[in-house]
């Protein structure tokens, strides 16, 4: 997949496409809670497979049972359709 900056009217999609993130024009956002610090290391562990499958890497944050994800793609500077897929793909699991 190649990598690409959303456009303005994109990234106002991104509140549908992707529910729970919060949106910037640098970054989006999500935090997540868990039972115990077990289920959300669990988690975690799921989405760094998803995120080697696609070789983009987020920057988060794990205080015992709550993680914070923030994605952009530093590269391009900004929130990419990458960013989109990924963000996609981690709500498919916290919602499993």
């Amino acid at each position: 997949m190649e990598p690409y900056l959303l456009q303005d009217e994109e990234l106002k999609e991104l509140v549908v496409k992707i529910p729970g993130w919060e949106i910037n024009n640098e970054q989006i956002q999500r935090e997540f809670k868990f039972f115990d610090f077990i289920e959300a290391f669990a988690f975690m562990t799921k989405i760094a497979l998803i995120c080697e499958k696609y070789n983009h890497h987020p920057n988060w944050e794990n205080v015992y049972s709550k993680v914070i994800i923030r994605l952009s793609t530093h590269d391009l500077g900004g929130i990419t359709n990458l960013d989109q897929t990924l963000a996609s793909e981690i709500n498919k699991v916290f919602d499993q």
